[in-house]
């Protein structure tokens, strides 16, 4: 029976597929695990970190102080950010590609190698039992990290969408409020949208800085780790710079001690593009 155009040109794309490599086919696979309908395509490249723990959060939003708070614990290694998203593999011949193809290594996947060997070069530096990343870029590659790591940890840390834009213009002072704002809502999206479809903890900054033995707690019950008194202590010990592309680096975060969170902003002064986020985090009705 003769095929119809479309039936040809099906069979060829499918050739194609299968020619190339696994690789090419991983873009079909659905974002997340954990997921209602499981991952068809997974990366299953082993990993030398098998259940890293990610930071799922805005830019503004704590961080660093969880992560200070974090890598105080004798069990945890919490580094500065580590931007893994802009670890990027470059193939560098015309054939190189075709090559590891037929490995099952596309571009993707040796990046997701990369990523791996970072994390367990900084664990194994550490002589520590846990990793923790809390890149606020991670908010908006977190299918990546979820199809990199499978059995990976996640800590959603949220705080107010206008706080998070006020801290923001604070910090930078030539920021231009608009762009700002957008820059706010896209990655309070990608936590949120990390947060409906990843398993993990949900904390909110507000709560970490008022009671931070509750919340550190609740962390380590999640990490499966005893928790530590001198977790709250966390100016004793030695940390790394705080500077910019590194995390927070003002006064507060520099005290070596938890200070107040701001008060919330009202609902009239939250810019429209940010309530939704607000509401869905419960902070506004």
């Amino acid at each position: 029976m003769r095929q119809s155009r479309q039936q040809v040109q099906s069979s060829a794309a499918v050739r194609a597929v299968r020619r190339r490599g696994r690789h090419l086919a991983e873009a079909l696979r659905p974002p997340g695990i954990r997921l209602k309908h499981p991952a068809v395509l997974p990366d299953r490249s082993r990993r030398l970190v098998d259940s890293p723990v990610f930071v799922m959060s805005s830019q503004r939003s704590g961080s660093t102080l969880l992560r200070v708070l974090l890598n105080t614990h004798s069990q945890i290694r919490a580094p500065h950010e580590l931007h893994l998203d802009s670890l990027q593999v470059q193939l560098g011949t015309g054939y190189a590609g075709e090559i590891m193809g037929e490995l099952g290594l596309g571009r993707a996947t040796l990046e997701h190698l990369l990523w791996d060997r970072v994390l367990d070069h900084e664990l194994s530096r550490s002589g520590k039992g846990i990793i923790v990343d809390k890149t606020p870029s991670n908010a908006l590659i977190w299918q990546r990290i979820s199809t990199a790591w499978p059995n990976a940890r996640y800590l959603f840390l949220l705080r107010h969408p206008g706080s998070v834009l006020e801290s923001v213009l604070n910090r930078h002072r030539d920021a231009e409020r608009e762009s700002a704002i957008r820059t706010v809502a896209e990655y309070v999206t990608g936590v949120e949208e990390a947060r409906r479809n990843l398993s993990g903890l949900t904390l909110r900054y507000e709560d970490l800085t008022s009671d931070p033995e509750r919340e550190t707690k609740r962390i380590c019950d999640y990490l499966g780790v005893a928790w530590e008194p001198g977790m709250l202590e966390y100016g004793r010990q030695e940390h790394g710079p705080f500077k910019p592309y590194f995390g927070d680096w003002s006064e507060n975060i520099g005290s070596g001690k938890v200070q107040a969170a701001r008060p919330l902003p009202a609902a009239a002064d939250v810019p429209e593009l940010l309530r939704p986020t607000a509401r869905a985090w419960g902070y506004t009705s």
